[in-house]
């Protein structure tokens, strides 16, 4: 392939790392907060933080949740069908467990036939604290993949579409799918407590390359592994992180974040060319208010919208990112010379890809790049059928052009008064099978 002058491009161009705000909604009281956060982050109106950043930032959801939280069936019909249009445009898209208050398999079903009946996936899934239908044994006595639990949900949310989950695992290092290092995790600003963190990345790292299961993920540093639940669903588990001084909870707070995403961490992520699931906690605030943010932290979230308006930094949904990172492990190409100046590059699905269902959707293709020779027309297939929509790039910052899929944006809908008014999605047939 190189001698055709040929590469895949670790990221869409242009951008040279990738990170995903995920943040779990603990905390969030009301409707009026979460989308004010969704608005800010992902709009392009004027919020009580000032005007929306124009991101692309996904959000998770619980169900059944304790008073005076947000949750799905906590909130009235009409927030609830906003909620749903949200996940059906990308930007909710993990589940942070069924909830606190969600104890049985027919809690589970309740949602998940909800889900279905109105066109929504939900295909992340994270762990919350010590809810019994996290799938986190080793940290959280979580029992939603233990057969003989009331609990158990794993048959119905598997196949429903769930196959990215989170048991809690998490990281100070700076990016993944890149080799370990514990270079910046430490600071002459606060020594003591810094050294205590990078302390425990180390001894994390040494357990998983010692073959420690719990710690397998940050052995070598890696984003996600597949890996089988207990009663034999397989999944891909990931890893997030959060690379403030005090560690990896000390830091994942709104008040914090101007912390956690300093130049420092961002311009490091950049260097090491990482992906980064980002752990946080939006709704951690200093005080309530209407205007969620302090200006520290706006300003940290306006340094990474300038990172990725620079073409730096993809900032994507979590969601998104896991998929082009799969994209990268189950994905063969091979490149041939048809023609003095025509190149066709063909790929496919690994055949060895682990049994993980769903397979690569076609969205996971999206940003796919090729470094190509110059003065060189391409064709790029997918599976043996021709791509129309490849685009030729100009040099990025190596001097190499490029061809590349589209990476269309996802965009916040306008849920204003009356916006889904008439609106009516057609039904499909239940997806979750009965008992």
């Amino acid at each position: 392939m190189k001698k055709l002058g040929i590469e895949r491009r670790r990221f869409p161009y242009p951008y040279r790392a990738m990170l995903a705000l995920c943040s779990d909604l603990d905390s969030t009281v009301d409707w009026e907060q979460y989308w004010t956060i969704a608005s800010f982050l992902n709009g392009v109106e004027d919020t009580p933080m000032g005007l929306g950043l124009d991101l692309e930032v996904g959000n998770t959801l619980y169900f059944d949740q304790t008073p005076g939280r947000f949750c799905y069936w906590g909130t009235g019909a009409l927030e609830r069908e906003y909620l749903r249009e949200m996940i059906r445009g990308g930007l909710v898209d993990c589940i942070h467990s069924f909830g606190i208050l969600a104890e049985t398999r027919a809690a589970a079903r309740r949602s998940l036939d909800d889900l279905a009946e109105h066109g929504c996936r939900l295909e992340v899934w994270i762990d919350h604290s010590k809810s019994v239908t996290n799938f986190g044994s080793l940290l959280d006595g979580g029992q939603g993949d233990n057969i003989s639990h009331a609990a158990y949900h794993a048959d119905l949310t598997i196949p429903f579409g769930v196959h990215y989950v989170c048991r809690g695992r998490a990281t100070s290092i700076i990016g993944q799918d890149v080799p370990p290092s514990l270079r910046g995790v430490w600071t002459a600003r606060h020594p003591a407590v810094s050294a205590r963190a990078l302390a425990k990345e180390a001894a994390k790292q040494l357990l998983g390359c010692l073959g420690h299961r719990k710690y397998a993920l940050h052995g070598y540093n890696v984003l996600m592994r597949p890996t089988m639940l207990r009663d034999g669903s397989h999944v891909y588990e990931f890893m997030r992180c959060n690379p403030h001084w005090s560690g990896v909870g000390g830091g994942a707070n709104a008040v914090d974040i101007g912390e956690s995403l300093s130049p420092r961490v961002l311009n490091r992520l950049v260097r090491r060319q990482g992906f980064c699931i980002f752990y946080t906690h939006l709704s951690r605030l200093a005080e309530p208010g209407p205007a969620p943010f302090r200006p520290a932290t706006v300003a940290a979230f306006r340094r990474l919208a300038e990172a990725y308006q620079e073409g730096q930094i993809l900032v994507t949904t979590t969601r998104r990112l896991l998929g082009y990172a799969r994209s990268r492990r189950e994905l063969l190409w091979t490149a041939r010379l048809l023609a003095t100046n025509l190149i066709r590059i063909d790929v496919q699905k690994a055949p060895s890809a682990p049994p993980i269902q769903p397979a690569l959707a076609p969205s996971d293709l999206e940003g796919l790049t090729f470094y190509v020779p110059a003065g060189r027309e391409v064709q790029l297939f997918v599976e043996g059928r021709q791509r129309s929509d490849v685009r030729l790039n100009p040099p990025d910052h190596t001097g190499r052009p490029s061809v590349s899929l589209p990476w269309p944006r996802l965009r916040l809908p306008d849920l204003g008064p009356g916006k889904l008014a008439g609106h009516r999605l057609a039904r499909p047939e239940r997806l979750i099978a009965s008992d």
